[in-house]
C-alpha cells in the first residue's frame, strides 16, 4: 500500500505545499492551478472530485458548504474518491502542515475512501 497524495484547492495557501515538501520530500502534493496537469483555477467541485479519483489524491479544502452535496452526487454515480480533508479556517499554517504530515505518515491511500474528514 502507498501513502496518500494531496491536492490543495485554490483557497489553501501555497505555503502549505512548501512546508510539507520541506518536512518530507517524498510527499506528493499538487495544487489547483498548478503546472503539472492539475485542475485549473475555478474548476467546479464535481470536476475536482473526478480528478482526485483518477489521480488517487486526497482533496484538501476549507469548503464546508457544498462539498458534502457534491460527494453524495459523485457516489450516487457509482464513483469513488480517496477522501476529502476539510481544514478549519482557524488552523494556522503550522497546524495544517502538522496535520497533513501526520496523515501522510500514519495512513495509506485508501484510509479515507469516500469520506469527508473535518480536521
Amino acid at each position: 500500500m502507498t501513502r496518500p497524495c494531496f491536492l490543495l484547492d485554490e483557497h489553501i495557501p501555497h505555503a502549505i505545499l512548501r512546508g510539507l515538501r520541506l518536512r518530507e520530500s517524498a510527499i506528493r502534493v499538487f495544487v489547483v492551478g498548478g503546472a503539472f496537469g492539475e485542475p485549473g483555477i475555478e474548476t467546479p467541485d464535481p470536476e475536482l472530485l473526478v480528478w482526485i479519483e483518477e489521480h488517487g489524491c486526497l482533496l484538501v479544502t476549507n469548503n464546508r458548504t457544498t462539498m458534502s452535496e457534491h460527494l453524495a452526487n459523485h457516489l450516487a454515480q457509482g464513483r469513488h474518491i480517496p477522501g476529502i480533508l476539510i481544514i478549519p479556517r482557524r488552523f494556522t499554517l503550522g497546524a495544517t502542515i502538522d496535520a497533513l504530515h501526520l496523515i501522510w505518515a500514519a495512513s495509506y491511500e485508501d484510509d479515507f475512501l469516500d469520506q469527508i474528514v473535518y480536521l
